[in-house]
């Protein structure tokens, strides 16, 4: 899970509030929220890093504070987060991110400034995403199936490729704390088109502390 800065809201989301009798259901211009949830996020999911695209039809509109629970918050904008499609349609052990999620409340928030989700996570060479606190890792294990085999092998070769790259540029291992901060720079970074590394924490991560 990477910390989400967020942005300004969409003109239009703005503007939809202003009126009267309005509601989250009928406020047309929901492909222009997508679009920027999207473009905040690096097109990744806000709670795997599965890279989402400009196809809109492939990504979900997440309220952190469910839907049913926090009227008041179904058209703010801190509350909205832009999640893959997490498996739908599967069986319930195969969905993941805010499809397994539901309505159920969760302690980890990617855009929290007090508690940075980046600082909360932690990952294992096998790809496998845990915590050292008992109720986030509940929420990446239980409520969100993070570590659902195919994330954590996806997280694996995320991984894999970042070294690797390492080791054709300096083949002796010889990272040095600046080699090692320039990738985790590059990593932290979006590219030219606006684009973050899928499952690019895991790799961030260990350069920080394993190494």
């Amino acid at each position: 899970m990477k910390k989400i800065i967020k942005q300004l809201e969409p003109r239009s989301l703005l503007e939809h509030r202003l009126k009267t009798h309005v509601n989250y259901n009928n406020y047309a211009k929901k492909d222009e929220l997508r679009k920027s949830l999207l473009e905040e996020q690096g097109y990744i999911c806000c709670y795997c890093m599965s890279r989402i695209t400009l196809d809109l039809d492939k990504m979900k509109i997440e309220h952190w504070k469910p839907y049913t629970k926090y009227e008041s918050l179904r058209l703010d904008y801190q509350n909205l987060l832009g999640a893959c499609k997490g498996n739908e349609g599967a069986r319930l052990k195969n969905l993941h991110c805010d499809t397994k999620k539901g309505e159920t409340e969760i302690t980890i928030n990617p855009i929290a400034d007090d508690k940075n989700c980046e600082n909360l996570i932690r990952y294992r060479l096998d790809g496998e995403i845990y915590s050292t606190d008992e109720s986030i890792n509940h929420d990446l294990n239980e409520t969100l199936n993070l570590n659902l085999e195919v994330l954590k092998k996806n997280r694996k070769v995320a991984l894999y490729v970042v070294l690797e790259q390492l080791k054709k540029k300096f083949p002796n291992t010889n990272w040095t704390a600046n080699i090692r901060q320039k990738v985790i720079n590059d990593l932290s970074d979006k590219d030219a088109n606006g684009y973050y590394s899928e499952y690019c924490q895991i790799a961030i991560w260990y350069l920080k502390y394993k190494l």
